[in-house]
This record gives structure tokens, C-alpha cells and sequence, in this order.
């Protein structure tokens, strides 16, 4: 078994290197948090808790599920120095591709290879080992890296060259987002004229307007007020804004995806840092 270093553990991390240690890898881990690093080691035979870069030093991989690409970058330059020759990074968190791409090559001056390989389907899914994951990188590189990929997911893609996983990955999230807002302001506008909010939901998902938000968070997360679905509205609003970037840059104007980010990111800044992404469908009630 490969011995991985898993730098992140937090609502996704810690169920996605609680199944690797559970397919037999020996890991050492490392969280901005130390009680959550802690908490992982106590509870988990064998796991050790890296006390510095060079921890990782022995680690044939070394996977990382960060926020974002300022922290991924940051990491991995402290570790790049300390990875041995040969050794693989799995880039799993939603970051720029663009820095993606800039990252590899800075590590493969160190002959360290990476594939980005973000994953969709939330907590729930990252439990069951079922996620959704998006390959970006050499596809020998990818191949075989597979196998620790396939301990955490069940749909494993190879989309393209590195970075392409974190450019579909942010692509991904905006069409979540939008089909969201749409089904938000769907539901309010229904409800002022005196449909049931419930029914709404329910006519939706028998016809074609159906989508992830109304099959799995609009009964489950929007209408009880519950708004617990465990993907923060700060990440949403920056994967879209990763989105909308994204086109301009290559020609595409994505005009859509500009207002989205827009709305993302004020009601991101509205509702501060600790709301989940599900209560965008209180802020689209909001004149």
C-alpha cells in the first residue's frame, strides 16, 4: 500500500482519508486545525500527525484538500523541498486551473508529479466512498494513481491535461449554482401567488425543470429552514467566480455565469463566511 500524506481534514477530508486508512494505507496527516488532527490520529490506528514539512519526506503521495489556491500553493512550496524524487501530489480541492498548471511545473522541477482531481457530490457522498471525481494531468500519471482515487470515488474521469479538472470542477459548481438561484426564485415567486412551496418543488422534480437543487436540497436543506447541506456559500461563490474568469480568459464572455458570480459573492459578503451555500434561497427572496 502506498504510504499518503493527506493535508486537510475537514468536512471532506477527514471522510475521504478515514476510507483510505480504512483500505489499508498507512497516512500521515495535517490540518491547519490541530484538534481536528489530533481528534483523526486518536482515531485511527497507525495514522501519524506530521509535525513539519519534512514529515512528508517518505510519502509516495501526497493529497491535499484545501479552500483554495493561495493555501494549496503555500503548502505545497513548503513541501515541495521535502517530497522525495519520484513521489505524486493529488491537488483535490477546488482551486484555480491556471495556478494548477503553474503549480505542476514548479513541481516537476523537483521531479514530483501532480494530477488535480476535485471531487462533486458533498459530505454525504465523500462518506460513502461514491464521489464524483474529475482528473486533470498525464493519463499514465492518473492511471496509476487510480487505484487511491477509486478508494474515495465511484465516477473517475480523466478530462484532460492538468488542470482541467479544477477548470470543470468550477464549471460544474456555477451550473449548480445557477440552477439554485433559479429554483429559489422559482419557489418564491410561486409561493406569492399562492402555490405551496412544497408542491412547487414536487411538480418540478416530475417535470423538466428538475435539477440537483430540487431533487436533493430544496425539501432537504431550503424549505425546513435547515440550511446544513455542509458546502460553505464562500466556496460556492469563489469556484463561480473561478467560472466566470475562466471564460473571458479563453473568449467565451459567459454573461450568465458574470451575474452569478455577482449574486454568489453579495450574498456570500451578506451572510458572512459561516452560511451555507442552500441559504442563497433566503437571500433570493430579499428585494
Amino acid at each position: 500500500m502506498s504510504r499518503i500524506g493527506f493535508i486537510g481534514l475537514g468536512m471532506m477530508g477527514q471522510p475521504m482519508a478515514h476510507l483510505l486508512h480504512a483500505a489499508g494505507h498507512p497516512l500521515v496527516v495535517r490540518d491547519v486545525n490541530a484538534e481536528a488532527t489530533r481528534r483523526f490520529v486518536a482515531g485511527h490506528a497507525g495514522a501519524l500527525a506530521a509535525s513539519d514539512a519534512a514529515s512528508f519526506s517518505d510519502c509516495d503521495i501526497v493529497l491535499t484538500m484545501l479552500p483554495n489556491s493561495d493555501i494549496v500553493d503555500a503548502v505545497l512550496a513548503e513541501l515541495a523541498p521535502h517530497l522525495k524524487a519520484g513521489a505524486s501530489v493529488i491537488e483535490m480541492s477546488s482551486a484555480d486551473p491556471s495556478r494548477t498548471r503553474a503549480l505542476a511545473a514548479r513541481l516537476a522541477e523537483h521531479d514530483v508529479s501532480l494530477i488535480d482531481a476535485p471531487v462533486s457530490g458533498g459530505v454525504k457522498k465523500a462518506v460513502a466512498g461514491t464521489l464524483a471525481i474529475m482528473v486533470g494531468g498525464d493519463p499514465a500519471v492518473h492511471e496509476r494513481l487510480k487505484p487511491v482515487l477509486e478508494v474515495m470515488g465511484k465516477q473517475i474521469t480523466h478530462v484532460g491535461p492538468v488542470g482541467s479538472g479544477h477548470a470543470l470542477k468550477a464549471l460544474n459548481n456555477y451550473v449548480s449554482a445557477a440552477a439554485l438561484i433559479a429554483t429559489a426564485e422559482a419557489i418564491h415567486a410561486g409561493a406569492a401567488f399562492g402555490i405551496d412551496p412544497a408542491t412547487i418543488v414536487d411538480v418540478i422534480n416530475a417535470s423538466t425543470g428538475k435539477n440537483n437543487t430540487t431533487e436533493n436540497k430544496a425539501h432537504q436543506f431550503m424549505l425546513n429552514g435547515a440550511f446544513n447541506s455542509g458546502f460553505s456559500l464562500a466556496l460556492q461563490a469563489k469556484d463561480v467566480g473561478i467560472a466566470a474568469s475562466l471564460g473571458p480568459a479563453l473568449g467565451v464572455p459567459m454573461t450568465l455565469a458574470q451575474k452569478v458570480s455577482d449574486l454568489t459573492t453579495l450574498a456570500s459578503g451578506k451572510l458572512g463566511p459561516a452560511a451555507d451555500h442552500t441559504e442563497l434561497y433566503s437571500f433570493a427572496a430579499k428585494p
